[in-house]
């Protein structure tokens, strides 16, 4: 990667902007980090690099005389590609990357990357768990919470880098090319950033536009949109279904996971085999083998890998029993399908704990799952009155209203009988209350196994 001298502006001072800054400045950029709070303190963006020798920081007002040197912008995936100040950086005709470009281009090794509305997150660990198990030198990176960015500098053409991959990241890719791609499901979310689902969608299946024919991509075959848009694509697809049998990849088979090619079926592993709960998981699950199966790994590796992997954190998370009450964690339930989906991962009655960040969404669907399952629901954030009203037009009314998160918790607790379950999972993002899922998460789980 050629970068040497060239003034490089790095838009976003979090762990995105920083990891970029720190693999351009390995590559000799003159680096710029622009962020537009004027409230933040340069020194302690500065004190995150690795190495801050010669790199300035810009708080506020971004000015055309820098945009004018500027050769480069890297683009944090938090900000939108139509933001005020990225629009006049590009009218500048400057070439725009976002961190995963800037990563792929400095990175060497074959790639794994996986998106899809939810279970993201659960299958990439569970694939990058699979991959360690085979390959020498694997890196687990991308929205999971390790930056492409921090491994792609040291991998080596033995290196497998398995990413998790967001829509946001997806809109600034140009070279971007997994050898094997997936994508788990498409189902509404981040409309007030992509404005509509067609959008979305598109930003989401950009994932194998630089592939080869004969390099697949992994889907779901029992998402209506994902069968719709296999249609366009012109490389190999692998299918992964837990509804039917399918002619080339995964299906779930009474409670055995069958792998399908063209040399007929293979027993992969059993839905019992595992500690995760939930159809969604089994398809993340199935998933999974697909991809790891893809990459040439032996079935074994891959039954024993699964077999040995845990939930992972803030995923509808075990946290403590509590006088017969169940208290799950499922914080990453950022969104109405994922709670969905958590909802449907009960087993007991159910207080559910809901509300955060406005993404803009309809919570009908959502409340459509609540059946008999969902005893109390108990409501904070932003979306609180809209959710409130939804549920009751379907003629849910146990609401109960809280200001902060251990009202909540202790709301819970009051409620909950013997044999009940409390489920935090928001439908929403923690934006607002919370730095993140998991700060969110983490608190909820410092409430519970204080009472």
């Amino acid at each position: 990667m050629d970068v040497k001298g060239c003034n490089v502006l790095v838009a976003g001072s979090g762990k995105s902007g920083i990891g970029a800054a720190d693999l351009l400045k390995k590559y000799g950029a003159n680096i710029m980090i622009y962020d537009g709070n004027e409230k933040l303190n340069k020194e302690d963006i500065l004190n995150k690099l690795e190495d801050s020798t010669d790199v300035e920081v810009i708080l506020g007002e971004l000015s055309d005389d820098t945009i004018e040197i500027v050769d480069l912008m890297i683009l944090s995936p938090g900000i939108p590609v139509d933001a005020p100040f990225v629009n006049r950086v590009r009218e500048a005709a400057t070439p725009i990357w976002g961190e995963i470009e800037l990563a792929y281009v400095a990175s060497k090794g074959k790639l794994v990357a996986i998106t899809g509305t939810n279970g993201k997150t659960t299958t990439t660990a569970l694939v990058g768990e699979i991959m360690e198990a085979y390959f020498d030198k694997v890196d687990v990176v991308g929205n999971i919470g390790n930056p492409y960015t921090t491994t792609a500098y040291d991998s080596t053409d033995d290196t497998v880098t398995v990413a998790e991959i967001s829509s946001f990241q997806l809109e600034t890719i140009h070279t971007f090319h997994p050898n094997v791609s997936a994508v788990l499901n498409i189902t509404p979310d981040h409309l007030n950033r992509h404005y509509t689902m067609e959008c979305y969608t598109d930003c989401k299946m950009r994932i194998a536009e630089n592939q080869n024919p004969d390099e697949p991509i992994i889907l779901n075959y029992e998402d209506s949109i994902l069968r719709e848009y296999a249609k366009k694509l012109t490389n190999k697809i692998i299918w992964f279904s837990s509804q039917q049998k399918v002619d080339c990849g995964v299906y779930l088979d009474g409670e055995n996971i069958m792998y399908r090619d063209e040399h007929g079926d293979v027993f992969v592993t059993t839905v019992n085999d595992t500690t995760l709960v939930g159809i969604h998981n089994t398809e993340n699950i199935m998933a999974a083998i697909a991809i790891s199966m893809s990459m040439g790994v032996p079935v074994d590796v891959i039954r024993e890998a699964v077999k040995k992997f845990k939930a992972v954190p803030h995923r509808i998370e075990y946290v403590k029993t509590v006088n017969d009450v169940i208290y799950y964690n499922d914080s990453k339930g950022t969104n109405t399908d994922a709670s969905i989906k958590a909802i449907e991962a009960m087993t007991r009655p159910t207080i559910l704990i809901a509300g955060g960040y406005d993404k803009k969404v309809s919570f009908d669907e959502w409340a459509d799952s609540f059946g008999e399952k969902i005893k109390y629901l108990v409501l904070l954030g932003q979306t609180a009155e809209q959710i409130a009203e939804t549920v009751k037009k379907k003629g849910f009314t146990n609401i109960v209203f809280a200001k902060d998160l251990k009202e909540v918790v202790d709301q819970c607790y009051k409620l909950a009988e013997p044999g009940d379950a409390v489920l935090l999972s928001p439908a929403c993002a923690s934006w607002g209350m919370f730095d993140n899922y998991e700060q969110r998460g983490d608190m909820f789980k410092e409430y519970v196994n204080a009472l």
